[in-house]
This record gives C-alpha cells, sequence and structure tokens, in this order.
C-alpha cells in the first residue's frame, strides 16, 4: 500500500530584501510646481532555495517625474520563504505565480508608501493587483511565444 502525504504550504518568513531611494534632483525639483508624472512597474520572481522551500518575490519601481527629471525613484523587493511540499507539479506554478505574491504584496504596498513618505513626499499608494489575472497573462504570453508546428 503507498503512503499519500498531505500537501504542506506554510510561510516560514516574510522580510524586505532590497529597498532605495533616489532624488538625483533634490532641492531644486522640490521647488517646482508641476505636478508629476508616476509610472509603477512590478515583478513576480520564485526560486527555489532548499527541497520543497522556496523564495517568491515582489519588485515595484516607482518613478516620478516632471517633464524629463526625476523626482524620485523608489525600487523596493519584498520576499518570502515559502514551504511548499507534496503537490501537483501543475499547482505549482499558480502557488507560485498567484498565492505567494498575494501574501507578500501588502507588506510591499506598506513599505513603498512608507520609504516614500518617509523622504518627505505624498505617499505612493499601490494600487491592488489580482495576480490571477497577471498569471493568466504571463501563461499566454508565453504559449504565445512558443515554437509551433504547422502541418497542412
Amino acid at each position: 500500500m503507498s503512503e499519500t502525504q498531505d500537501p504542506v504550504f506554510q510561510i516560514q518568513r516574510v522580510y524586505l530584501k532590497e529597498a532605495s531611494l533616489e532624488q538625483p534632483n533634490s532641492p531644486a525639483i522640490l521647488l517646482e510646481q508641476e505636478q508629476p508624472t508616476v509610472d509603477i512597474q512590478l515583478g513576480v520572481n520564485a526560486s527555489p532555495v532548499a527541497e520543497g522551500i522556496y523564495e517568491v518575490s515582489v519588485t515595484a519601481t516607482v518613478q516620478t517625474k516632471i517633464k524629463d527629471k526625476t523626482v524620485f525613484l523608489v525600487e523596493a523587493t519584498q520576499a518570502g520563504i515559502f514551504e511548499v511540499r507534496n503537490l501537483p507539479p501543475e499547482q505549482m506554478g499558480p502557488i507560485m505565480g498567484i498565492a505567494c505574491p498575494q501574501i507578500v504584496y501588502p507588506y510591499l504596498r506598506g513599505n513603498v508608501a512608507d520609504l516614500i513618505q518617509r523622504a518627505g513626499f505624498p505617499p505612493v499608494h499601490l494600487s491592488e493587483i489580482n495576480f490571477q489575472a497577471m498569471y493568466e497573462q504571463q501563461q499566454a504570453a508565453q504559449s504565445d511565444d512558443a515554437p509551433r508546428i504547422v502541418t497542412q
């Protein structure tokens, strides 16, 4: 009789892996009256650390500009270490691309808003992210890039 093991999904730790803030044009840019433009980029990365242990990180880059000059640039990576065992291989992608980022992202949002506010600016609040839609778009894009065999 084969013994089946129960699936395991546990958060080991959530931590701020990296954070940087640049104000290359201060203090002169702070005297500008014009409203800055805000550009926000997000990324998700997952990698194995040990057997059944994975690091999942979410990175945010927030850049504000007035005309072509940067007001501030914030880059932050929030990560989590997760124990994931005894799951079918087809469930690993959604766990790493949806479930884990959903756990890590609220910490990233808070840290980015706090860092920007501590730098003397009004906080930039990152909006809620639908990681399932983001994951599905990435999967669709990857399948579009896959080589195709055409038969006639």
